[in-house]
């Protein structure tokens, strides 16, 4: 049987895929890459500590789903603040401004963007194999560095919108 674009089936349990240490504080594993999916979309597992947050961003050429698996993570969506517990998720369309904190001691999250070729690179140029399971290294420069290679990735509008945490 012919598939489309000669795609082939992929199945990854719990710990397969590809483990990178993300400079925006995170780990990645990646369980399917824009290669793999024809470019229709990309999924990693994301493993974030308490206070991470992001930018506030916006992807111009893909929409962003984020499902929670464990943790609690507050979302700021088109100026709109909300709680995400576990089993709920979050959907950003393309070219909505958007950041998200960690409010949990650890937050466990799927993320996906489709479609995949937009935003994958800008991850990936600011990650790096994972050589243990450390999720809490922040590289600002690194990440500014790979959106400005990636603008058709993400676009960074300014600081994270949420205040600061007190200091661990």
């Amino acid at each position: 049987m012919q598939h489309s674009q000669n795609l082939v089936p992929i199945v990854r349990n719990a710990g397969e895929g590809d483990k990178r240490l993300f400079a925006g504080g995170g780990l990645h594993l990646w369980k399917l890459l824009a290669e793999d999916t024809g470019g229709a979309f990309f999924v990693f597992e994301d493993t974030l500590v308490k206070g991470k947050t992001t930018p506030l961003h916006l992807h111009p050429e893909a929409h962003e789903m984020t499902y929670v698996l464990d943790g609690e993570i507050e979302v700021q969506a088109d100026g709109e603040r909300t709680r995400v517990r576990p089993g709920g998720m979050s959907f950003v369309p393309k070219g909505v401004a958007h950041a998200f904190i960690v409010l949990s001691a650890e937050a466990h999250l799927i993320a996906v963007q489709s479609p995949g070729t937009p935003g994958q690179p800008f991850y990936r140029d600011a990650s790096d194999p994972a050589v243990d399971d450390t999720a809490d290294l922040v590289d600002l420069d690194r990440l500014q560095a790979s959106a400005a290679q990636n603008p058709q990735g993400i676009t960074v509008l300014g600081p994270p919108p949420f205040a600061p945490t007190p200091a661990r």
